[in-house]
């Protein structure tokens, strides 16, 4: 039987925002995370917010943004999450309104079968402050969790999602297990287990 499991990155796979870390070396990390909270708690549009922090990185230089992103910090217990989520049959998927640079080596790294992110632009090495992608928008994540369904045979039931904050919304609506990792109110009104510690392992004990 197919099963499926999607996390977020931000703050779930990984201890942090990577906004916030790439704003930190333009001395915009508070301006930023200040954005980020209020995106995540439901209080601003995510479209918008994203647009307007990601404008913030505007001059970064690409190479610094890829060392940044290639040194994050994983959540504690995201390696054995994933590997016994596997040894369970599971297909292991991430979802993320962050950034490609940050979830391709991390989800390499910790063998999650695929990573869908955004992109963020830049012209000769230097960021433009735009970004493009699938998973810009709230609702984002749960049309593709629909997609990632149908392509992989995968009913609600044996759909399983973990996430943090109000982007993840779209896609609880759509499986029957749906873990709030150290989230915010709103997502955790919507979940059927919450998990309030740094230890993506208690996700194992749910089964």
């Amino acid at each position: 039987m197919h099963k499926l499991a999607v996390f977020d990155f931000d703050s779930t796979l990984m201890d942090g925002e990577t906004i916030d870390f790439l704003a930190k070396p333009l001395g915009l990390e508070e301006q930023v995370a200040a954005i980020t909270e209020r995106a995540m708690a439901g209080e601003l549009d995510f479209f918008k917010s994203l647009v307007a922090r990601v404008a913030l990185l505007e001059g970064l230089e690409k190479a610094k943004v890829d060392a940044i992103c290639g040194n994050l910090p994983l959540m504690p217990g995201a390696e054995k999450v994933v590997a016994g989520l596997k040894e369970r049959d599971y297909t292991v998927v991430c979802f993320s309104g962050g950034f490609r640079n940050a979830t391709k080596p991390a989800c390499e790294y910790l063998g999650v079968d695929a990573d869908f992110s955004n992109f963020l632009h830049d012209e000769n090495g230097i960021l433009t402050g735009r970004v493009g992608g699938e998973m810009m928008y709230s609702d984002a994540k749960g049309d593709m969790i629909v997609r990632m369904q149908k392509l992989l045979g995968v009913n609600r039931k044996n759909t399983l999602v973990v996430g943090d904050g109000a982007n993840d919304l779209s896609m609880f609506a759509h499986a029957d297990t749906r873990v709030a990792f150290c989230a915010k109110t709103v997502l955790r009104e919507a979940a059927t287990h919450c998990v309030d510690v740094k230890d993506l392992t208690e996700i194992l004990k749910i089964f």
